[in-house]
């Protein structure tokens, strides 16, 4: 059992954390890149798909400024700028980019397949328990990861346990900030109205927890089953959310 005692505020990670990493892996990214032609095709003038693909842009310049030598972008005809859309996008999902871009659009197109039931999101099964039992206690609890905070929102609110976004107060994602990166949890710390040393970070990679520590917060590293290994480290470890006591 790993205590941390004066816990205001629990700030959790998912993919490996809350949520196996071949969900995410052997799931959801060949899904997305599957769907992305058609969603384009039937949203290219929606509000939504106007706003990823001019983010997009804006990471395509940058990768190009840095002679990254992205797939070239067109826009002359519709099909011409799906076609080169789908090439950038497949070229981001093979560097397992964290672009803003991709994760807006990824968000977009998971969300019509947790609407039509062909995605459900596998929960480990501590965290629906430790929710509620955190919950119960008057914990906050927010999520902070690296995909858009609408594809969080339907991930937990497409379970196999059922839709459990009643426990969690606040999402997080890269419009924040980079994950490894001290002012990211200074800024969620400052959101959700907790202290730092009143805030608890559990994470699946040594990086992040870094960050969040040197930002003042408390971290747990979540070793589950498929994770990757991490380099040395000196962060409290839990297999199971079980362990942690508040």
């Amino acid at each position: 059992m790993t205590s941390s005692p004066g816990i205001r505020g629990l700030l959790l990670d998912i993919e490996g954390t809350t949520t196996p990493i071949s969900f995410v892996h052997e799931v959801l990214f060949p899904y997305a890149r599957a769907f992305v032609k058609s969603y384009l095709t039937a949203h290219l003038d929606s509000p939504e798909t106007i706003a990823s693909l001019a983010q997009l842009r804006k990471e395509h310049a940058l990768d190009t400024e840095r002679v990254l030598e992205p797939p070239p972008l067109f826009t002359d005809t519709p099909a011409a700028e799906i076609n080169s859309v789908v090439a950038y996008v497949e070229w981001l999902i093979d560097r397992d980019r964290k672009s803003t871009g991709l994760k807006a659009l990824q968000g977009e197109i998971w969300k019509e397949g947790y609407f039509d039931g062909a995605l459900q999101a596998p929960l480990f099964a501590d965290v629906l328990p430790a929710l509620e039992r955190w919950r119960r206690t008057g914990l906050i609890i927010a999520i902070f990861s690296s995909g858009s905070v609408l594809a969080q929102k339907l991930l937990f609110a497409h379970t196999q346990a059922g839709d459990v976004t009643e426990f969690i107060e606040s999402y997080f994602d890269t419009t924040t900030g980079p994950k490894a990166a001290i002012e990211s949890y200074q800024l969620i710390g400052a959101d959700l109205g907790v202290k730092a040393d009143e805030m608890l970070f559990i994470s699946d990679v040594a990086a992040e927890l870094d960050a969040a520590r040197d930002a003042g917060f408390h971290t747990l590293l979540c070793v589950r089953p498929g994770n990757y290994p991490q380099p040395d480290h000196d962060h409290r470890i839990i297999s199971s959310f079980d362990e942690v006591a508040l």
